[in-house]
């Protein structure tokens, strides 16, 4: 079945990352990895027929996967992680002008509603970025009371001294190049149809994801590969078609071997180091504060 759109995102747990593809209203498939990268996307994606639309948060190698495994599906940036980012490289306060003006920009970005407001916003965009072009190249040098970035090699002769705008201002570079940012606004995506895009994750967010969390925080403790068959649990009850559980947790699944030893043989005679009780060095019972008594 060719969804129109579906939403992608990971979530982590316990050293594993399920990487998850959901409809808005069912989970269509889900991929196991120790972290997001485009092998693990690419193998998921493999298993899915092409959306027209994919809703991204922009996890690593998601971008990658997408141009090998779904080339003609266009892309719709998640509006929560977009401005996200854009506080991560400029706080929610930025203290130059142009950081506050771009930040305005960003919280004008979150209200557009329709393809009108979409190219007011465009232009105001192209207007900051020529407002600020050369406000932006200043560099810096080495010297007293002048502190070195971080990531910034110690043989370095000078370096851009606004790095975080400069990496705000690429990172929306990147999405107006890409055509990420009013994807969902393209009326030539539903002709006719009248399907509306998310423009957001929040869906897969609000629903698989959250419930994943909530089942491993009702049952703490569970072992790894007990955990690993309840999540599958969890995202195939939640698919459209569920499959019988019981494929889930077959009969290798319910005496897994341990994942260490449960326990080691005893040693002979006595041992010179260890984190053991012993009285012979004097971790009997004391009295008073660190073995000696009060005055």
């Amino acid at each position: 079945m060719i969804h129109h759109q579906i939403m992608l995102d990971g979530t982590y747990f316990n050293g594993w990352c399920v990487l998850i593809a959901y409809t808005g209203t069912h989970v269509v498939d889900w991929q196991w990895c120790d972290h997001e990268k485009k092998a693990a996307w690419v193998a998921l994606l493999n298993r899915i027929p092409a959306p027209v639309v994919a809703i991204i948060d922009g996890g690593t190698g998601l971008h990658a996967a997408l141009r090998q495994g779904w080339p003609h599906t266009a892309v719709q940036r998640c509006y929560f992680h977009i401005y996200t980012a854009i506080r991560r490289h400029l706080s929610l306060s930025p203290r130059l002008e142009a950081g506050q003006e771009l930040m305005r920009l960003t919280r004008a970005l979150m209200a557009v509603t329709d393809l009108d407001q979409a190219a007011v916003w465009m232009g105001a965009y192209a207007t900051w970025e020529a407002k600020w072009e050369t406000f932006l190249k200043q560099r810096s040098r080495p010297g007293k009371g002048v502190l070195r970035p971080t990531g910034v090699n110690e043989n370095r002769a000078w370096w851009y001294t606004h790095q975080r705008l400069r990496r705000a201002r690429g990172f929306y570079r990147t999405l107006i190049r890409h055509h990420n940012l009013f994807t969902w606004l393209n009326p030539a995506l539903a002709p006719g149809t009248g399907v509306k895009v998310d423009r957001t994750t929040s869906p897969l967010e609000g629903g698989p994801n959250k419930a994943i969390k909530e089942l491993l925080r009702a049952h703490r403790g569970m072992p790894e590969d007990h955990a690993r068959r309840a999540v599958d649990w969890l995202l195939n009850s939640l698919t459209e078609h569920p499959r019988n559980p019981w494929d889930l947790a077959r009969e290798e699944h319910w005496n897994p071997p341990p994942t260490r030893p449960q326990h080691q043989d005893e040693p002979i005679g006595p041992t010179l180091y260890d984190n053991a009780f012993s009285w012979e060095d004097g971790n009997g019972i004391q009295h008073g504060w660190a073995g000696r008594n009060h005055p």
